[in-house]
């Protein structure tokens, strides 16, 4: 009994670590598809018309508002790094709820490690 216990509980755990796998992965084709041609494939946006994502203490500051940025767009002024950016930036409707979380992970992963 135990030793199918053990096994099962290995199977979940695999497949955890699957499914954990493909949303990273996800995200960062998503990111590559989406966001990259702005904010550049590192992260370090376009000079001073695209703000950067790495480092960014926007990004850092308004995690509550990211995922309403990704897909509805941003028009206005806002300042990143000291540094104002006024370009419009278009929202991505078509993203579902789980693919914005993705992107916003590996965003996170990949430039603000803990």
């Amino acid at each position: 009994m135990k030793v199918k216990t053990l096994f099962f509980s290995l199977l979940i755990l695999v497949g955890w670590l699957l499914s954990c796998a493909e949303q990273a992965s996800q995200g960062e084709m998503l990111y590559q598809a989406y966001c990259g041609n702005c904010h550049m494939e590192d992260g370090k946006g376009l000079r001073e018309l695209i703000p950067p994502l790495a480092g960014a203490d926007y990004w850092v500051d308004n995690q509550d508002k990211i995922s309403c940025i990704i897909r509805y767009g941003l028009d206005g002024a806002i300042v990143v790094n000291g540094t104002e950016y006024n370009q419009p930036m278009a929202g991505i409707k078509s993203l579902t709820e789980a693919e914005t979380a993705n992107i916003i992970n590996f965003i996170n992963q990949q430039w603000f490690p803990e």
